[in-house]
């Protein structure tokens, strides 16, 4: 299948094209005296397999880490012990790894707009050796996949900037099943 140029890319090759200098023509090779007595044997028509898929591009390196961004030691402190009390909460049990993606993308935009500094997502707990493990044979995803997913998801989503860092949640909110997401103040004007 032949792509036509864009407009753009058609005027970028006559720029190019204007630049090049034709190669001398060399005189053509001698032709054989006599032509050959034998004729080669009809080839059958050639079968090119479709061209291989390209691998898709790997992701961007993720603008931040929120796991390890530091901190207040006051606000670590009182994560730690329980005392903070999340400004909202959200659930992502039951969802699929795209609808929990979209759930969180809007609880923090909501979150945003409130005002709200602390986030407590519920994810469920993360199964060891399961985080990462592809689904086989037909095989549900692996139990822990959406928490294991929630650092990559923070890190690429459009809110990544006003996320300030992620914290384990304490065992009154759910403990190791749920994460405090903590979000950067909004400034007063």
């Amino acid at each position: 299948m032949v792509r036509r140029l864009a407009p753009d890319e058609s005027a970028l090759w006559r720029k190019v094209a204007a630049t090049v200098t034709p190669i001398a023509k060399r005189p053509a090779p001698l032709a054989p005296a006599a032509p050959p007595t034998i004729k080669p044997p009809k080839t059958q028509p050639r079968v090119t397999a479709p061209p291989a898929a390209r691998p898709p591009s790997p992701l961007p390196p993720p603008r931040r880490t929120h796991s390890t961004a530091t901190l207040d030691g006051h606000w670590d402190r009182r994560l730690r012990k329980g005392l903070v009390r999340p400004d909202m909460s959200i659930d992502l049990h039951g969802h699929s790894l795209a609808s929990a993606q979209a759930l969180l993308d809007e609880s923090i935009h909501r979150a945003l707009i409130r005002g709200a500094r602390v986030l407590l997502v519920v994810a469920g707990r993360l199964r060891p050796g399961a985080d990462r493990l592809p689904t086989m044979h037909g095989d549900p995803r692996p139990r822990g996949a959406i928490r294991a997913s929630l650092p990559d998801w923070l890190a690429y989503s459009p809110y990544a900037d006003q996320i300030v860092a992620l914290r384990p949640a304490h065992i009154s909110h759910g403990g190791a099943g749920a994460v405090y997401v903590i979000l950067r103040r909004a400034r007063e004007d």
